[in-house]
Parts: C-alpha cells; sequence; structure tokens
C-alpha cells in the first residue's frame, strides 16, 4: 500500500503540471481551454523536432519551443479567444473545440499515426530509479516531474502575488471592467495570462514525450486528466491543481492494482464522487485547495 500511495504521488505531480495551465487559464479568462491537450502534443512533437531531427540539445529546444508557443498563446488569445468572446461565454469553448481538432489533424497529416517519444534523447534518466528504505523504488524522472510541478505552481503564486503582471492579472481575473477603469489593459492582460499558459503547456508537454509515448491525437486524454486534476482541486486554485492531481493519481494507482482497467475507470469515479458531493455540500468546494493555500481569488482579494 505504501508503494501504490507513492507511486500515485508522483504521478499526481505529472497531472498537476499539466493541470495548472488549464486552472490558470481559467482562473484568469473564465475560459475552459479544449484545446489544452492538443497544444501540449504540439509542444511535444516541437520538441522532438528540435531535438531528433535538427539535434539541438534538449535544453536548447526547450527554450526555443517555450518562446513559439508563448508567441501562439499571445495570438490564439489575440486573434481567437477575445474575439470569440464578444459572442459571449459559450463562443470561446467552441472555438478552443475547434482549434484541438485543427492541430489533432495537423500533427496526423505532417507526422503520421506512428508514435513518438524522447526517452532516447534523456538517456538512463527515463528508466533509472533510487532505492529506499523498505523495498521501495522510486523513478528518478516522476520525482523530477514532481519537483518541478511544485516550483512551476510556487512560481506562478509568486507572479501572481509580487509582480506588477500579476497584480494586473488578479485584477482583471477579479473583476475586467473595474480594472479596465483604473488603467489596466485587460486585452494585453489576458494575452500574457495566455502565453505564460502556454509556457506551462510546453513543460507539460516535455515531460509527457519523457514518460512516455504520443502520437497526434494524444491530446484528448491529457485534457481530461487536467480538467479532472483541476475540478477535485478546485477549478482556478493552483495549490488545489496539486492536490487534485495527487487524489487523482492515487486513485488510479490503486485501481490499476485491482484490474487493469481500474487505473481509468477508479480515477474517473473519485472524479464524479467528488463532483456530486460538492452538489450537495456546496462548502466543500475548495476544501483541497484550503489544504496547500488559498485560490487565486482569495489572493487577489487580499
Amino acid at each position: 500500500m505504501t508503494n501504490q500511495i507513492l507511486q500515485g504521488i508522483l504521478l499526481g505531480g505529472y497531472y498537476a503540471l499539466i493541470a495548472c495551465g488549464l486552472s490558470f487559464m481559467f482562473s484568469v479568462m473564465r475560459i475552459i481551454n479544449l484545446a489544452h491537450g492538443s497544444l501540449a502534443v504540439a509542444a511535444a512533437y516541437l520538441l522532438f523536432v528540435l531535438t531528433e531531427r535538427a539535434q539541438l540539445p534538449l535544453w536548447a529546444s526547450f527554450l526555443i519551443s517555450a518562446a513559439v508557443m508563448a508567441v501562439a498563446g499571445w495570438l490564439i488569445q489575440r486573434l481567437i479567444l477575445d474575439r470569440s468572446a464578444r459572442g459571449g461565454q459559450l463562443l470561446p469553448i467552441l472555438s478552443t473545440f475547434g482549434l484541438s481538432m485543427m492541430v489533432d489533424n495537423t500533427l496526423f497529416e505532417q507526422f503520421g499515426a506512428d508514435t513518438r517519444s524522447l526517452a532516447n534523447s534523456i538517456g538512463d534518466l527515463s528508466w533509472d530509479s533510487w532505492e529506499l528504505p523498505g523495498g521501495l523504488y522510486v523513478g528518478k524522472l516522476p520525482v523530477l516531474i514532481f519537483v518541478t510541478a511544485v516550483v512551476l505552481l510556487a512560481a506562478l503564486q509568486v507572479m501572481l502575488t509580487y509582480t506588477k503582471l500579476g497584480r494586473a492579472i488578479r485584477a482583471t481575473a477579479e473583476d475586467p471592467d473595474t480594472a479596465g477603469l483604473v488603467g489596466i489593459d485587460t486585452r494585453r492582460v489576458n494575452a500574457a495570462a495566455a502565453a505564460i499558459t502556454l509556457v506551462t503547456v510546453t513543460i507539460a508537454g516535455m515531460f509527457l514525450a519523457m514518460r512516455a509515448t504520443f502520437e497526434p491525437y494524444s491530446g484528448a486524454p491529457q485534457l481530461l486528466f487536467a480538467f479532472e486534476a483541476a475540478v477535485i482541486g478546485g477549478a482556478g486554485s493552483l495549490w488545489g491543481t496539486l492536490a487534485g492531481g495527487i487524489i487523482l493519481g492515487i486513485a488510479q494507482t490503486f485501481g490499476a492494482s485491482v484490474h487493469p482497467l481500474g487505473f481509468l475507470i477508479a480515477g474517473h469515479a473519485v472524479f464524479l464522487i467528488i463532483v456530486f458531493t460538492r452538489l450537495i455540500f456546496p462548502d466543500l468546494l475548495s476544501l483541497p485547495a484550503r489544504l496547500f493555500a488559498r485560490s487565486i481569488a482569495e489572493r487577489g482579494a487580499a
């Protein structure tokens, strides 16, 4: 049982990593980005091309990919989301759904259905592990992913709390109309937030390519896991996303130990139980977030 809990916690770090961008965008713009998983896969392919075909070091490939994806996030916000938001709350969601289909099909056309991986680029890190007391083993890559998730969430929280851009993002998330009245360009702030989101997506895509194989249509399951982790932890809460990812990871790990199909079934079951529980007991909505830290909205109101 101890090993299952430990592996579930480490798996939850990956889910938190891929969900933090989804939660961050929702907290600022109140948009559920259905292209989130597809964009993570697109970042993975960009890293693959730069690393495997252009023979660039992985760190250089990441810096280039992060810059490209940040520009893409800025453009997506200014050209698609900002304009579609004028048509109501549903149109931006439909726009991101169309964007995900376009990204998936473009990747399929360019790369085919073959699976890819960056495991060759990281050598022993892809399989090596540490032995802990009691005969437990933890993979070095899962630990790196978990630490990266914590550092990323902490960096986002510090940025939101102590920087000028962070204060502008919090003000826009709290009340965009009032923020505009005090001189904040909410369109620029939203575009900057989208660029930051796509950088987090690039990090998630890199680790997706390291820990597993991916193909053009891998975005849908990544979106599902990200959505479940974000909802379990409380939509809009950064540290709640970590809590949600850990809960989801532990549930899936225990489910896999019972039955091969239990990996997915247990995760979905826990997600549905928490959603229905919150419908009955609304005060439990932000419980996972309170276990770790205050939510973005609470920071903004402070």
